[in-house]
């Protein structure tokens, strides 16, 4: 039947070709675009897991610029504790020449004194925005992040490492971010300055009192055990712990900690100033480290002594080479002293660099894992929402001969009814 009224054929050409006018829209926005999933709309579990991935590539991007800080500011360090190494070598040279009884001592202390002041130069200079990895002296009621250890001179929470960003880690739970933790050096020639606060309990080194010529006796760094008025710390920043009592010896034997400091620091570094202390001034006295925290002292001297031992809070940390600044060569007892202590110096330095290095390398190798992750995330979202450029185009050429085709068969479709008035003819 035919009608003037309704035209199927018209209707059948007209829908076909909205629908080819429709595909071809939306290739040519793939085309235009480069994206497959443009928008939500598109696919919308694709386009959220493409947000999502996009965000952590945002994220990867500022780790990347963080480990570059990291990276760049211990090698500000590492370079600065290698330099100190060789110095102290020359200044070792200088302490075993010294030895000699024909030599200009006075001449030799200027020379030491000379590479000691450049120490302290290079140690100065050797910070990176700020931040300096060979300074950990932190101590004394002025700094701002006080414990609070009601008394005077409370000391302060150790911040003996610097986190390094380096991970964002996406887990069922949420996102958290990972570090890397790098260890403070202190190659600082700068003297201490003993506390004067009196709430750090006297218990906090024991095992004071009488030796025998020949005998040993044993002192223990136990902490401040009122831990719930420091935060939990045995050991702030700014504790001094101090032994006397060794006669002959009018050098102070003490040690003020610093940050991150333990009681197994603390004695360590007891050991080393008693032992120099004994050899400056000629008298017969070595200490050696025993057990986790305990300073052995033997009485090698002919007569019996008694040891003393005093605690404060609130002192100044000296530099971790602070001994550095009392070598004397001019006297044969004090050249000797000096060479006791350059070698634990020079280790001190060469484990710092050595230490610089290891977190550099480190943290090299997680700025490349990262730049690959990057990588590896953004060949990811392209291949989910990114579009087939030589599909699109074959899709296209298909869609513009099917535009043609749909133009003419509504063309021919549009004609139908003239036929009809040949029947009123």
């Amino acid at each position: 039947m035919s009608s003037i009224l309704t035209n199927n054929g018209a209707m059948v050409a007209l829908q076909t070709m909205k629908a080819i006018n429709k595909n071809m829209g939306m290739v040519q926005a793939e085309i235009s675009t480069g994206k497959s999933v443009g928008s939500a709309k598109d696919n919308a579990a694709v386009w959220a897991i493409s947000k999502t991935m996009e965000s952590d590539v945002k994220g990867f991007k500022g780790i990347s610029d963080s480990l570059a800080l990291g990276s760049s500011t211990i090698a500000v360090a590492r370079s600065a504790a290698e330099q100190i190494t060789d110095l102290l070598t020359e200044i070792k040279g200088k302490i075993v020449a010294s030895q000699e009884d024909n030599v200009d001592r006075a001449k030799i202390q200027a020379d030491v004194t000379a590479l000691r002041d450049q120490i302290g130069s290079i140690v100065g200079a050797a910070q990176f925005n700020g931040l300096n990895l060979l300074s950990n002296r932190q101590g004394g009621a002025t700094v701002a992040n006080i414990v609070g250890n009601t008394g005077t001179g409370a000391g302060i929470l150790g911040s003996g490492t610097v986190q390094v960003l380096s991970s964002l880690d996406r887990s069922a739970s949420g996102v958290t971010s990972s570090s890397i933790n790098v260890g403070k050096a202190d190659l600082g020639t700068q003297a201490r300055t003993a506390g004067t606060g009196t709430d750090l309990a006297a218990t906090a080194i024991t095992g004071a009192g009488a030796i025998a010529a020949g005998a040993t006796g044993t002192l223990t760094i136990a902490g401040d055990t009122a831990t719930a008025a420091r935060g939990g710390n045995r050991v702030l920043a700014g504790d001094t712990y101090t032994i006397a009592g060794l006669t002959g010896i009018s050098g102070t034997m003490s040690y003020v900690a610093r940050d991150g400091d333990s009681v197994t620091d603390i004695a360590r570094a007891l050991v080393d100033r008693v032992n120099f202390e004994a050899r400056k001034a000629g008298v017969n006295y070595t200490a050696t480290f025993s057990g986790t925290a305990g300073v052995t002292i033997a009485n090698n001297t002919t007569a019996g002594v008694t040891t003393t031992t005093t605690t404060n809070s609130g002192g100044t940390a000296g530099g971790g080479l602070e001994i550095l600044r009392e070598l004397d060569v001019s006297t044969a007892e004090s050249a000797g002293a000096a060479l006791s202590a350059i070698e634990g110096l020079t280790q001190t330095a060469i484990q710092a660099a050595a230490d610089f290095g290891t977190a550099q390398k480190r943290i090299d190798v997680q700025q490349s894992f990262v730049s690959n992750l990057v990588d590896s995330l953004r060949s990811g979202i392209g291949s989910m929402v990114d579009a087939n450029m030589e599909e699109a185009s074959a899709r296209l050429q298909a869609l513009q001969v099917q535009q043609q085709l749909a133009t003419q068969s509504l063309s021919i479709a549009n004609q139908a009814p003239q036929s009809i008035l040949a029947l009123f003819r």
